[in-house]
Parts: structure tokens; C-alpha cells; sequence
């Protein structure tokens, strides 16, 4: 009997699978496996709220798989040894896996390409796995690039090229009963998560998505921003971990009422966007995408104001709101994700980096791609056309939280005070503002953006 091995990466899912049905069209049998990958634990990508949501998708995925006959792999280690070892043990012809575009994906498969066919066996790699559109497959038609690095032509082309088919789920999976494996982790075994993590699992997933397309959908244009109606749709630790597929979502949205869809598919090639960004720029991770010769502020100074940063005691409640959700729950709006980020790098004049590192030690949805390149387009050394906007958070706050709902949720020590001065409490009248328990501003705006400037000219005298 032929065997394969499906390795599962960030695509923990049955519904959507192409990895999967490939494997299943070529052989008998099907070893489903993950690694617990030691190189993404000592690269510090292992933070305890992914670790807890990666739980529940496994388990999810074990359950899935044990009802269709079959049972998920557990092994932990070298990735490249441990699917090596697996091959010889299952005596399997071939691997099928996800692509990726980080610089470690790129490194891994070629490890694994080499460690394969070394011992004789073939290694199948499929683009459209974590992407609707694979990064390379549409490209700027006259300049010759290797990528796009602008936003609407790329959306153009995006929307241009259809979405493959969505592959059913297979409703049998034979798995070697020979075949060793560790026990699926438990989030119950991590400490340290935020306490309002969401779960994780395709199960909850498809449910999500269900729900959203009847009732979310329909007027995400209109709200989407709004950051007390809480109008978005969640998914993005979904489309991290996998559990959703996002030619699914496209293909599902197709068929959605309203221009909502439309928008929303919108920030789905966002994603894509992101995606092809680093596959072609693997070094976007860690390095300017445009150099901007900033002089990032660093010393005793900076120190303190990021430390307020995280904590949401920064004086601007919007900012400060957005900070202690991502804190509360491992998760922010994306609104708030840009505010937070503008107020870092443009306001406080800090390194995106410092930010960056911040949220991928929180976020659930912690994802490089998005995560990064994000963070380097609000920064202005990304991909943005107008690099030195900067977003003024009361101007923000009012016209994205008008009522204070979204402060008051989150900075209840404000919760008595109405809009639209909840956005302004350094304003009140000093024996008013001494009834609450928050800080003054970290900085004036109008300083900082001086700062800001002078800093990205380089004069910094």
C-alpha cells in the first residue's frame, strides 16, 4: 500500500485542503502530522496565547480526522528530522505541505526537499493553501518586479484572477495504526494567556463564518471601523492557524448580499497583498522595506514612554483602550491596532520594531506577514504612498468611538466620563480631573509630530 505524509503547518484544517486531497489521490494511506517545530520556540514565535488557540486547533483537527477513521500525528523536534524519520517509519513515498513566505518557510522546504530526495522521496508543495492567491501569481505587467509593492494595482490584478475550486472535505482518512505519536497538547497546560482568549479549532471556525456570512457581512462597509460595535468579523487568528480557508471565504463571500462582501474580500487581498510582500522580501521581517533615515528615539526616556505604551497609560484613552483589549484578550481591532501603532512610531517616535515585537508577544493572530508589514506601512517604511501621515488619535477617537463606548469598555476608570470630552479628560477643569485616576498625557501632539518630522528629515539637533 502506498503511504504519504500531509505535513500541517499553519493549515489546520479538513474543508479546503489541498495538501490533503492531493496525498488521498495518490496513495492508500495518509499519515496526518505536525510537528511541534523547536526552531519556532527558540525564535521566540511560541507565545503562550498562540500556544493555547494552536491547542484547541489541534485538538479539533485530531477529533475531525478520528471521525473520519483516522487520527493526527504529534511529534516534536526538527521539523526536517522528524518528517524524515516519519518517512522511513511509514515507509512513505511522498510529503505534501503548505507553502509559506517567511524566510524560515523558504528555508524549511528547501531542507526538507534535500533531506527527501536524498532518500529517494518526493516533496509536494502547495501555493494556495494559507493565500487565495499564491504570492507570484499576478505581477506588475511593465516594470518587471517581482512583486507588487502598491496596493490597488494589485488589487486590480487580484480580483482579476478567480480563486482555484474549494476542495471538499474527505470523508475517510486511513491512517498506519503503527505509526507512534505524542498526545495532542491541551490549552489547559499553558500559563500565561490573556484572560480573554478566544477558543480555536476549525470546528468553531466554520460556525464563525457561517454566522458571519448571514448576519455580519451585510453591513461590514459601514461599520467595520467603528470600534465600539465591534463589527469585524474575528477570523484572523482563523486564517493564521488555518482552521479557515481563505479561498473558501472568498469563494463564500461571492455569494454574500450587499457591497459588505465586497469590502470585506477587500481585506482579504490585504492579506494576499502582505503575503507576496514578504515571500519576495523575506527580510521585510526584520529590515525597512523603504529606508526612511529615521532617527528612532531610544534611552531612559523612550524606555518609560513604551513601557506606558503597553500598559495603556499613555493619556490618550483611545490609545490606551486599544492597548488593554490587546492585553484583555489577545486581540485588537484593527482600527485600534492602527492607532496604536501610529501613536508608537509617529507620535512617540519609537521603532516599529519595538511595537512589532509587542503585539507578536500578545496577538493570537500573531502572524509575520500581516504583523510586520502592518507595522512598517503605518511607520512609513512599508508600503504605504504617504509615508509621513500621521493618525491624531483624538480626531480619532471622535470619529471612530463618538459615544466613548469603546473607552469606557476598556478604561473604566473613565467610564463616568461622556463624550466627546472622554477623549480629551486632560481638558477638564483640574479639580474635575482629579476624581480620575488617569494619567496625563504622555506627550503633547503637536510636540510629537514636531518630533517626528525633524527626526525623518535627520535633523534631530
Amino acid at each position: 500500500m502506498n503511504t504519504a505524509v500531509v505535513l500541517y503547518t499553519s493549515d489546520l484544517r479538513l474543508h479546503d485542503h489541498p495538501p490533503l486531497r492531493a496525498a488521498q489521490s495518490s496513495s492508500d494511506r495518509v499519515v496526518p502530522l505536525f510537528v511541534r517545530d523547536r526552531a519556532v520556540d527558540a525564535a521566540g514565535f511560541a507565545a503562550p496565547n498562540r500556544l493555547a488557540f494552536l491547542a484547541d486547533c489541534l485538538a479539533d483537527l485530531d477529533a475531525g480526522l478520528r471521525e473520519r477513521g483516522g487520527r493526527l500525528v504529534i511529534r516534536s523536534g526538527d521539523v526536517v528530522d522528524e518528517v524524515t524519520a516519519l518517512v522511513e517509519e511509514a515507509d512513505a513515498d511522498e510529503v505534501h505541505m503548505a507553502a509559506g513566505v517567511s524566510a524560515y518557510a523558504h528555508a524549511r522546504e528547501e531542507r526538507m526537499r534535500t533531506a527527501l530526495e536524498a532518500r529517494g522521496r518526493r516533496l509536494y508543495v502547495h501555493d494556495t493553501v494559507v493565500t487565495a492567491v499564491a504570492p507570484g501569481a499576478v505581477l506588475p505587467s511593465s516594470s518587471g518586479a517581482d512583486h507588487f509593492a502598491v496596493f490597488t494595482p494589485y488589487l486590480r490584478r487580484w480580483t482579476e484572477l478567480p480563486p482555484r475550486a474549494v476542495a471538499a472535505a474527505p470523508r475517510l482518512v486511513r491512517v498506519p495504526e503503527d505509526v507512534r505519536s505524542e498526545e495532542v497538547p491541551r490549552r489547559s497546560d499553558v500559563s500565561g494567556t490573556s484572560p480573554g482568549l478566544a477558543r480555536g479549532g476549525e470546528t468553531l471556525a466554520r460556525r464563525l463564518l457561517t454566522n458571519w456570512l448571514r448576519s455580519g457581512v451585510r453591513s461590514y462597509e459601514e461599520i467595520h471601523d467603528d470600534l465600539a460595535a465591534d463589527a469585524t468579523s474575528r477570523f484572523s487568528p482563523h486564517l493564521h492557524f488555518g482552521t479557515l480557508s481563505p479561498t473558501e471565504v472568498v469563494h463564500r463571500c461571492a455569494g454574500a448580499p450587499g457591497p459588505g462582501a465586497d469590502a470585506f474580500v477587500r481585506q482579504l487581498c490585504w492579506r494576499d497583498f502582505h503575503h507576496q510582500v514578504l515571500a519576495a522580501r523575506p527580510g521585510a521581517a526584520r529590515l525597512d522595506y523603504r529606508p526612511r533615515r529615521d532617527a528612532w528615539r531610544t534611552g531612559p526616556a523612550a524606555e518609560e514612554e513604551i513601557r506606558a505604551w503597553k500598559e495603556g497609560r499613555t493619556g490618550y484613552p483611545v490609545v490606551d483602550a486599544a492597548m488593554r483589549q490587546l492585553r484583555h484578550e489577545g486581540w485588537m481591532h484593527n482600527r485600534a491596532r492602527l492607532l496604536a501603532a501610529s501613536f508608537l512610531t509617529k507620535t512617540l517616535y519609537v521603532d516599529w520594531r519595538v511595537g512589532a515585537r509587542h503585539f507578536l508577544d500578545l496577538l493570537v493572530d500573531g502572524d509575520v506577514a500581516n504583523n510586520q508589514l502592518n507595522w512598517q506601512w503605518v511607520a512609513g517604511t512599508g508600503t504605504d504612498t504617504r509615508p509621513n501621515r500621521v493618525l491624531n488619535p483624538v480626531r480619532q477617537g471622535l470619529r471612530y468611538d463618538p459615544e466613548g463606548r469603546y473607552v469606557h469598555r476598556w478604561v473604566p476608570e473613565l467610564a463616568g466620563l461622556a463624550a466627546p470630552g472622554v477623549h480629551e479628560p486632560w481638558r477638564l477643569p483640574e479639580a474635575e480631573r482629579a476624581a480620575y485616576d488617569y494619567p496625563p498625557p504622555l506627550v503633547d501632539l503637536a510636540d510629537g509630530l514636531d518630533r517626528f518630522r525633524r527626526g525623518r528629515s535627520g535633523d534631530v539637533s
